[in-house]
């Protein structure tokens, strides 16, 4: 399965810009990373951006859910 790099942007200023850039896979449509005590939703409209020569495709944050106990 082909992989894609991405981007989160938005949502929680305090997530770690190590937790910003992902691979993915190429189907991904949208993303749920964990975070805190709940889950930040990102989806991805078309965008991509170019870092340090490398193509990445910008996933936006969408919402917040938490975690279901």
């Amino acid at each position: 399965m082909s992989q894609l790099k991405v981007i989160l942007s938005g949502g929680p200023r305090d997530l770690p810009e190590d937790d910003r850039k992902q691979l993915v896979a190429r189907s991904t449509e949208k993303i749920k990373h964990r975070w805190g005590a709940g889950y930040e939703h990102f989806v991805h409209d078309g965008e991509f951006v170019t870092v340090d020569g490398e193509e990445y495709a910008v996933y936006q944050w969408e919402r917040r859910t938490a975690i279901a106990e």
